[in-house]
């Protein structure tokens, strides 16, 4: 009787760990006007922590910025573009008028892959610089 104890325990154990939930992508950005396209002096910098569960396609944040030129009036995901590249408004950050700001979005297909190969950038806006003022590629 021992051995079918430790045996089922260690099968239960197995299938706890391998139906465990899924792994999360641990992405990033660093933001900055030096990576804003073209270029800008701002003394703004931000940090955006971003996961992103590939079995739901949930994708989660939290974008810290500060010396910013003014408040900011929206932040997004753009994509898809390198580094280098502007490109349209992918997800919005809702209420990134304040830092820090901490969302989530749901991903279609095509959004995930643009996000997994790196075709994603966080950018921050305010009313001096309208086109972006910090931005940062995101990565692994």
């Amino acid at each position: 009787m021992p051995n079918k104890t430790l045996l089922a325990t260690l099968t239960l154990g197995a299938a706890i760990a391998l139906a465990g939930p899924a792994f999360a992508e641990k992405l990033q950005a660093k933001l900055d006007g030096k990576s804003e396209v073209p270029a800008n002096a701002s003394a703004g910098t931000g940090t955006a922590d971003i996961d992103y569960d590939a079995a739901t396609k949930k994708l989660s944040w939290k974008l810290t910025y500060s010396g910013l030129s003014g408040p900011a009036t929206a932040a997004h995901f753009h994509g898809p573009a390198e580094a280098g590249k502007n490109s349209g408004v992918a997800v919005a950050i809702p209420n990134a008028t304040s830092s820090p700001v901490e969302g989530s979005a749901t991903l279609t297909d095509a959004q995930a892959a643009d996000l997994l190969a790196g075709k994603y950038y966080v950018n921050v806006h305010t009313a001096a610089n309208p086109g972006g003022e910090i931005r940062g590629q995101v990565t692994k």
